[in-house]
């Protein structure tokens, strides 16, 4: 900006700046070259969203001004981190679901777990006969039903294999009807929820004839 020497006696000269941007921001319009206007900027009132909307313009044209390899690498960076707060997040998710499912399977097994009392009481109640018939049979048939709705599942099964993580083998005894090392005789009912065994089976096995 030129300053002369005797600028007390005929006042500063005004500032000015040319106006480059390329779309007019009060029509919208492309301007050519020739259409660009000084503006002056000393002195004069500015009006804040005029004041605003230069700025984002400038900022605008400043950001497509850039190297294209530039800015293809920004874009891909944070692409990248996009994707892998995405991937992050998406694990937190299924962790949070499979520790909220693993819970709540744990409390259902503790429930059934402490069920099995009764069910030894009813099973004992069965084989003499007191469940055939009546209101109680009813009962212990819908209290069954209850359970096997939540998974549980009886392992009494005679004449299998033995399956040391299923049967706890109390005592062997030969047999001419269970082959060796086949469950001959159910002792207590052992119960599963799934594949986790939540009370063995306590079994005879067979040692053949």
């Amino acid at each position: 900006m030129p300053h002369h020497g005797n600028d007390e006696e005929h006042g500063e000269e005004p500032v000015r700046f040319t106006d480059k941007r390329k779309v007019d921001p009060e029509t919208g319009e492309v301007r050519d070259a020739a259409g660009q206007e000084d503006v002056t900027a000393a002195g004069e009132d500015v009006d804040t969203e005029d004041a605003l909307a230069q700025a984002e313009q400038i900022l605008n044209e400043a950001g497509q001004e850039q190297p294209p390899a530039a800015t293809s690498d920004v874009e891909t960076e944070l692409r990248n981190d996009l994707l892998r707060l995405q991937a992050e997040y998406v694990n937190y998710r299924k962790r949070v679901e499979r520790d909220r499912e693993a819970v709540r399977d744990l409390a259902v097994q503790s429930v059934l777990a402490s069920l099995l009392p009764v069910l030894d009481d009813l099973d004992a109640a069965r084989q003499h006969g007191d469940l055939d018939e009546g209101p109680f049979a009813a009962v212990a048939k819908k209290f069954d039903t209850i359970l096997a709705g939540h998974g549980l599942v009886r392992i009494e099964e005679k004449g299998v294999a033995f399956d040391p993580t299923i049967h706890e083998a109390l005592m062997q005894q030969p047999s001419t009807e269970v082959p060796e090392d086949h469950v001959a005789q159910v002792l207590r009912n052992g119960y599963q929820k799934g594949e986790r065994v939540i009370r063995a089976a306590q079994v005879v096995v067979s040692t053949g004839a």
